[in-house]
Order: C-alpha cells, then sequence, then structure tokens
C-alpha cells in the first residue's frame, strides 16, 4: 500500500460519509439541528462547523507544502477561523454546499494534485496558538481524515438518538475486494 492510494480511498469515504451526514442534516429542524445534545461542541450544528473548522485550518496549511496543491488554494476565500469551537454557518443551508466544496477540493487535490513523494516530507506550520510546529506530511493528512471520522462518530450518536439512521458508516464498504477485481480481470 502507499499513501496515496490508501487517501484517495479516505477522501472517497470522507465524501460519502459528508453526504450521508447532510441527508440526516437535512431530515431534521433547525431547532433539533442546534439544541445542545450534551456532545463536545453542544449541537449536531456546532459539531459540524468543528469538522469544517478543522477541514479548513488544515487544508489551508497542506496548501503551502507544494504550489501544485491549486484546489487547495481554492479554499482561501472561506471565512478563516480564530477558535475551533467558531460557529462559521449557523445556518444549514449555508453549510451544505461549503461542505461539499471543500470535499470536492480534497478529491481534487488527492486525485490530480499530490505525489506520493509528498508524502514522505516535512511540513512546518503553526497551529492556532502561533506554536510553529514539524511533522512528516502522510500523518497530518492521516489525522485530517481521522479527525473527520471522529467527529463524524459523534454525529452518528446524535443522530441515532433522534431516531435518525444515516446509513452504513464502516469504511470497509469503500476499499475494494481484491477477490472480486481478479475476478473482473480474468473476464477481459
Amino acid at each position: 500500500m502507499n499513501y496515496l492510494s490508501h487517501f484517495k480511498l479516505m477522501a472517497q469515504y470522507n465524501l460519502r460519509m459528508n453526504k450521508q451526514l447532510i441527508e440526516a442534516a437535512s431530515m431534521i429542524s433547525h431547532e433539533q439541528l442546534t439544541s445542545d445534545r450534551g456532545a463536545y461542541f453542544g449541537s449536531i450544528l456546532g459539531t459540524l462547523n468543528h469538522i469544517i473548522i478543522a477541514d479548513i485550518i488544515w487544508l489551508l496549511r497542506f496548501a503551502q507544502h507544494d504550489k501544485r496543491y491549486h484546489s487547495l488554494l481554492d479554499l482561501s476565500d472561506l471565512p478563516i477561523p480564530t477558535k475551533l469551537d467558531d460557529t462559521l454557518y449557523k445556518d444549514f443551508a449555508l453549510y451544505s454546499p461549503v461542505r461539499s466544496r471543500i470535499d470536492n477540493a480534497i478529491l481534487c487535490w488527492i486525485n490530480d494534485e499530490v505525489e506520493e513523494s509528498d508524502f514522505h516530507k516535512t511540513l512546518v506550520y503553526s497551529d492556532t496558538r502561533g506554536q510553529t510546529s514539524e511533522r512528516e506530511f502522510s500523518e497530518l493528512v492521516a489525522h485530517l481524515f481521522n479527525h473527520q471520522t471522529h467527529h463524524r462518530g459523534q454525529l452518528s450518536t446524535l443522530f441515532s438518538q433522534l431516531g435518525i439512521d444515516i446509513g452504513i458508516t464502516d469504511f470497509l464498504i469503500d476499499i475494494p475486494d481484491a477477490q472480486l477485481k481478479t475476478e473482473s480481470d480474468e473476464h477481459l
């Protein structure tokens, strides 16, 4: 397994899961979206905002890693969060197209702009408190996807408490089955 192949799968998984969450969120009222449910970021919309905030922060850092990353630089017109618990989108109707835009930028970036060798370099960046760090780029990209998955798990619970099934959440269904691929190759 190389990093690029793995992160392409993760980008597809990310897109699928965020579409499922958007669909689930569109089924409930504004009151249900915004009421404090005891989650770390309070409400469903608060948690959705936190995920998008972290994505914006990390993707704009990643944009500085290589001049080929045009799709990430295109996100620089989005509101820049100052805190991890900011609410950039108080209205779900405003949130949904931005989420889709970010997910499509991630797909474009991973599929068209990143090279395997990029993952074996380090990225120097400043965190939200201004502290400088340097870490292997592959691990930071893994963190981006892991962070999303972590908070989508919280959202899955919040939706379940409202009686809403968001669908299959397992990454497994996004991983191609090697046996099926081998069988289809035999029919060529």
